[in-house]
């Protein structure tokens, strides 16, 4: 009898280890979405755009990360390019679990860097104004950076990059080629004169190299463990890029 229970208390610590050990492998992705809802001084809305979320979402969870999302403000950020036709904006939209997360998204303080292989600022207007001069978010980015984890944005989520030093001083963007919503872009959605810069004229400031698609085409950088992309409809390849070069690192 105490042999038998021996065996099955290694066999139950075995199985213990084995989970912990698959968990711990699983990479892990932090989503960061917009707290901020005013559009400037319009008096219209605005936040985080919902596809650059889903699309992104999506890709993760086909290939079984753990995915967190995160806000400057925490609990249930405002959402801006709220769009149930699209099918992968329903799908999420509609599910309990993602929703659970949308409206308990973390609060910035509550993350710790070495938790994350991987940093995805999704866009949205809103983030022109909450992601830039967010100091810990851009510790926490410059930290999984160097710990050879990847940063990511998309569209407007690159706000979040322009004030990023690495431990050298050095800007991450420095000398690096990105895709960001365009100057072109701006114009055409008549916002050039509301949001506080233009990131393409920012980037270029930074020492960046900005690679541009036509306006709402799908355009992707990836620059060694930089991943852009210029606008919404670049969400889904930009993850899929992320997730390459996760797959490279393993």
């Amino acid at each position: 009898m105490k042999t038998r229970f021996y065996f099955s208390a290694i066999a139950l610590l075995f199985s213990i280890a084995l989970i912990a050990q698959t968990k711990q492998d699983k990479p892990s992705v932090l989503m960061v979405l917009s707290s901020h809802q005013e559009l400037g001084d319009t008096g219209k809305d605005t936040g985080y755009y919902l596809s650059e979320v889903t699309h992104a979402y999506e890709v993760f969870e086909a290939n079984n990360y753990e995915i967190t999302l995160v806000s400057p403000e925490g609990g249930n950020p405002p959402v801006d390019g709220f769009d149930l036709k699209d099918e992968v904006n329903n799908k999420y939209w509609n599910d309990a679990t993602f929703q659970n997360k949308l409206q308990n998204t973390l609060k910035v303080s509550k993350v710790k860097a070495k938790d994350y292989d991987a940093i995805y600022y999704a866009g949205g207007h809103g983030t022109m104004w909450d992601f830039p001069n967010n100091k810990k978010l851009a510790k926490i980015a410059a930290k999984i950076y160097e710990n050879d984890g990847i940063v990511a944005a998309v569209c407007h989520g690159p706000s979040a990059l322009v004030n990023i030093k690495l431990s050298n001083g050095n800007y991450l963007v420095e000398g690096k080629t990105v895709s960001v919503f365009t100057n072109e872009e701006e114009a055409n959605v008549k916002l050039e004169n509301v949001v506080p810069f233009l990131l393409e004229d920012k980037f270029i400031e930074r020492g960046a190299t900005v690679d541009k698609a036509t306006m709402w085409q799908e355009k992707v950088s990836v620059d060694k463990r930089l991943v852009t992309g210029q606008n919404p409809a670049s969400a889904k390849l930009a993850a899929e890029k992320i997730v390459e070069l996760l797959e490279d690192k393993h």
